[in-house]
């Protein structure tokens, strides 16, 4: 898969972020494993409404890519969730998720659920 062009983005394209119920168990066991610093100035920064509550603005980058949900591995990649900078990356057709979700990101589950 191409990469996409994700620097300055300022997450505008990473949310609303819906999560299985195996993604949410991937992300509370990889927070409980990140230093409390990093945790806590990820936790802590002002976001724009909407936008997934792990999205690092400092960095400007996601701040759990190693756990991130499928729908974000999907992003850019599938002609229902295009690139606006990298469209030409949308090569795969329409992108449907292999389990349902059990809630979304930032509405369903915030900061206090992953305590």
């Amino acid at each position: 898969m191409n990469s996409l062009p994700c620097q300055e983005c300022r997450g505008l394209c990473c949310g609303p972020v819906p999560i299985t119920k195996h993604e949410l168990d991937s992300i509370r066991r990889v927070l409980k494993l990140m230093p409390e610093n990093k945790r806590f100035e990820l936790k802590n920064q002002q976001r724009y409404f909407g936008t997934c509550i792990f999205y690092d603005l400092d960095k400007d980058i996601c701040g759990i890519h190693n756990v991130r949900p499928s729908i974000c591995r999907a992003f850019g990649h599938y002609s229902n969730l295009v690139c606006f900078r990298k469209p030409e990356a949308s090569t795969e057709l329409n992108w449907v998720a292999a389990e349902d979700p059990i809630g979304i990101l930032s509405v369903d589950f915030t900061w206090q659920h992953f305590n």
